[in-house]
């Protein structure tokens, strides 16, 4: 297992919008965790008085989540963490781990992962139906809910990675938007 690269576990807006440089970019595979919208968003994609939904890993014994894998550039190790820590750790719902994942091309890293605190005040279990209905109406800081679905939903799809939840998800937003 390589630990002189820093990598990075990305499940949902990381993989469209990493925000940091990197070399390297491949389908990776965390076992014992599962993509949820389980973290209600008070300050990207939703308010606190409007929460939002936004993915999170929750930990879940036989579960796998396939999601990109970044290698960050070397000389900005430093910088990449700290805007990560920003972004991803700006409510502490998120738990920074480095957890071993698996390449598509067979290679075994460390990557540092952000994970939900399950005991966390905006962790949240709802159904999907229920997600929709949430997911069609929120907007925060950093936009709509719908474009944070739609865009995952997306790009999950050019990478080839199925999640089922997700493409029903965003057939259901899309005809909750339409109506």
């Amino acid at each position: 297992m390589s630990t002189q690269d820093l990598w990075v576990f990305g499940y949902g807006s990381l993989m469209w919008n990493p925000g940091f440089d990197h070399t390297e970019a491949i389908v990776a595979t965390l076992p014992g965790y599962h993509r949820s919208f389980c973290m209600r968003s008070i300050h990207h994609r939703g308010t606190e008085d409007a929460p939002g939904l936004v993915l999170a890993l929750d930990e879940m014994n036989g579960a796998h989540c396939q999601g990109l894998a970044f290698r960050a550039c070397p000389k900005s190790y430093d910088k990449t963490l700290a805007e990560l820590r920003e972004r991803e750790l700006v409510s502490s719902a998120y738990l920074e781990k480095r957890l071993t994942i698996t390449l598509l091309d067979g290679r075994a890293v460390e990557a540092v992962t952000y994970v939900i605190d399950p005991h966390h005040v905006q962790y949240c279990q709802v159904d999907l139906d229920e997600q929709a209905q949430i997911i069609a109406r929120a907007v925060g800081r950093r936009g709509p809910n719908t474009e944070y679905l739609y865009n995952t939903a997306a790009h999950l799809t050019e990478l080839g990675i199925e999640d089922q939840d997700l493409s029903w998800l965003s057939q259901q937003v899309r005809a909750l938007v339409d109506i």
